[in-house]
């Protein structure tokens, strides 16, 4: 028999509200404006961390851990980096800092490389991941202002053409014995393709620093315009980056201009390569020469 002694026992807790405020039930006041967290959501450095914990570290039956990670690339490249924007980014992130190696390797002598859009000048970064992912460590750290998409440099989209190809030549070379890498398979991109739009770039990146080549719409601007009234205004017209394209031969490089209101495309600078292993550099340099002197005979758009 059990004997409660009601003097001995405590008395009940103080009410967590005063009565006389007006309290509200939960939900509170507030919370249903929140947005709702997703994957979308988080942050990027959080992000790459989830990314880089999907790859394998381990075998699994007949497949190798290396081949189970290039598999989780493939289907990043084909299916999750098409979730949303910031997977998007995140994904690119790393598929580009995996395969960028394996693109390095492939240029043609003396051409030069720069497939990352940086507005400002290019610094210099060393990329030592082989093509299996990092797990322990992420050696760059997102910043807020997330890359434009599209990019205005052109070399990026050769890089994610590359690796969308590497990636499936990849996964069908581990799936079967009987596929074989074909030479030719990457011959036309770093044989062609790289260099024209690496020389467009470097065409941009000159071009910006004369004055003639702008990234917006087409501007002008007036130098003279605080001289005096009686000296004649001379007058250097802009033109937008996304008219121009560069046509690319063995022989001789130009500087294609696609006006308006699809008009028909016309060749408004020229110039001989001097060897087939001339330096892009050098070519996108006389190329803005040539941009120049046809801006200042009066070339229209």
């Amino acid at each position: 028999m059990v004997i409660v002694n009601e003097k001995s026992m405590l008395p009940p807790p103080p009410p967590y509200l005063s009565r006389s405020l007006d309290a509200h039930p939960p939900p509170f006041p507030g919370s249903s404006t929140r947005p709702k967290p997703s994957f979308s959501t988080l942050p990027p450095h959080i992000l790459l961390v989830i990314l880089y914990h999907a790859f394998p570290q381990t075998s699994f039956l007949d497949e190798g851990r290396v081949e189970r990670q290039r598999r989780t690339l493939y289907w990043m490249s084909i299916s999750l980096r098409l979730v949303s924007r910031s997977v998007y980014i995140a994904c690119m992130h790393i598929l580009r800092s995996t395969y960028l190696p394996a693109y390095t390797s492939l240029l043609r002598a003396p051409y030069t490389s720069d497939p990352f859009p940086l507005s400002s000048p290019p610094s210099t970064t060393t990329t030592t991941t082989t093509t299996t992912p990092p797990t322990s460590t992420i050696t760059s750290t997102p910043t807020p202002d997330l890359p434009l998409l599209p990019s205005p440099h052109r070399e990026t989209a050769i890089l994610d053409a590359f690796i969308a190809l590497k990636v499936r030549e990849d996964v069908w070379a581990d799936a079967s014995e009987l596929h074989l890498e074909r030479e030719e398979t990457f011959r036309d991109v770093f044989e062609r393709v790289q260099p024209r739009a690496r020389c467009e770039d470097l065409v941009r990146h000159y071009g910006e620093r004369a004055g003639v080549v702008v990234l917006d719409a087409p501007g002008v601007a007036d130098p003279s315009a605080n001289g005096g009234g009686g000296s004649r205004t001379s007058r250097t017209r802009a033109i937008p980056f996304s008219a121009l394209s560069v046509a690319f031969e063995p022989r001789r490089v130009a500087l294609v201009l696609q006006p308006p209101a699809g008009e028909r495309r016309r060749t408004i600078a020229e110039v001989p390569r001097a060897a087939r292993d001339e330096r892009l550099e050098v070519a996108a340099k006389r190329l803005v020469r040539e941009l120049q002197a046809w801006i200042a005979e009066g070339g229209q758009l």
